[in-house]
């Protein structure tokens, strides 16, 4: 980072807090005060009057800057959430709402480092009675929830000769979830009770059907397979209609669980993290009763609460009264030695800080390979 200079210092906190004189600005008053000394020497009057329509112009552009960005109103519009690698749509409004334009405005807002360098844009005029939208598309690299209420307004307006800036106080928040992996099948979910021999029918199994008992006929929707479209009544209605199938469950209950207490290689959490939200999705879209559990937050479940809680999961976040489920877990974890201490017919994910085997006879699990696919080792026999 470049070391500023005292005068630079001085001028940027001239801008901030009152007016800060351009390059222009300082030429003009060189040569007011060099027409007023001559004037001075010679009672010569049309110096006079150069010196102080130049002391006039640059006492209208010290004073119109900051009165025209008093006036100026701005609105952050809420920002719909996004997956991680998916780009954030950043908007603002900035209304003008005097009867004269205001023009030569530049605006600068301080997101996160995280996601992005401060985003600016010049706006060469807004006019009366108007407002002028503002988007801007960073792509959102790392998922997180992300505060910031920084935006700074800046115009030399009407001739640049004086610059001045003011910071608007308005609070935004911005949520990254994290990338949810799309799983055709996830041995680690369906071979969950296979212990107990519990024979149940779910989602799985009824996208895989292609006869039983009817239930109803609805419309086609998108992700539908197409082995359940009833091709004579799409026929008769002109539009695809596809059948639903009469479905037995078990109630099954999932709870997939983060082990966020302890610190972890921040790639490594990383993949952990996308790798609890494919498995709760996956289960969920076979009609599971699914849960995620974290050290910080406990049980939680309801797509939007899990991907939020995803979101804002960190490594390190041990909370002492947070207890463990007594149910059959999904447990994923760096720390083998934790293995031993799940309930029967428990399932594990281990993310490893090294190479070393594990051993568990006692439940089923996979070891994860950083250097391969995270999507293709989620589908892998256990």
């Amino acid at each position: 980072m470049t070391k500023r200079s005292g005068t630079e210092k001085i001028n940027d906190w001239l801008e901030k807090k009152w007016v800060a004189p351009s390059f222009a600005g300082w030429v003009l008053g060189g040569i007011a005060v060099c027409f007023f000394g001559a004037a001075t020497n010679t009672m010569a009057g049309w110096l006079y009057v150069l010196s102080g329509v130049i002391f006039a112009i640059l006492g209208l552009g010290a004073v119109i800057p900051r009165r025209s960005l008093k006036q100026l109103q701005v609105l952050r519009v809420p920002i719909e959430p996004v997956s991680a690698g998916e780009q954030l749509m950043i908007e603002l409004e900035i209304e003008n709402p005097t009867s004269k334009p205001k023009t030569l405005l530049h605006v600068k807002d301080y997101i996160p480092s995280v996601l992005s360098e401060p985003i600016t844009t010049a706006i060469e005029t807004i006019p009366p009675y108007s407002k002028y939208n503002w988007v801007c598309y960073p792509t959102a690299k790392k998922r997180g929830i992300y505060r910031w209420h920084e935006l700074e307004l800046r115009t030399g307006t009407p001739l640049g000769v004086f610059w001045c800036s003011r910071k608007r106080e308005i609070p935004i928040r911005a949520i990254v979830y994290p990338q949810v992996l799309i799983l055709s099948n996830c041995p680690l979910i369906d071979s969950i009770g296979e212990e107990d021999n519990i024979k149940m029918q779910s989602d799985r199994l009824y996208l895989a059907a292609t006869e039983g008992i009817t239930k109803t006929l609805r419309q086609y929707r998108f992700g539908d397979p197409t082995r359940l479209i009833h091709w004579r009544s799409s026929a008769r209605f002109g539009d695809l209609k596809v059948r639903e199938l009469e479905i037995v469950t078990g109630g099954e209950e999932v709870v997939i669980c983060l082990d966020s207490a302890p610190s972890w290689e921040e790639e490594k959490f990383e993949q952990a993290v996308i790798a609890a939200a494919s498995l709760y999705f996956y289960a969920s879209r076979a009609q599971l009763n699914v849960k995620l559990w974290t050290a910080r937050t406990g049980l939680v479940h309801g797509n939007r609460v899990v991907l939020e809680t995803l979101a804002d999961v960190f490594s390190g976040e041990d909370n002492p009264q947070a207890t463990l489920p007594s149910l059959p877990l999904v447990w994923l974890t760096q720390n083998p030695s934790t293995l031993d201490t799940l309930p029967p017919g428990s399932r594990w994910l281990l993310f490893p800080e090294s190479n070393q085997p594990v051993v568990n006879p006692n439940l089923r699990g996979l070891v994860i390979d950083a250097q391969e696919s995270l999507q293709m080792q989620l589908q892998k026999p256990l």
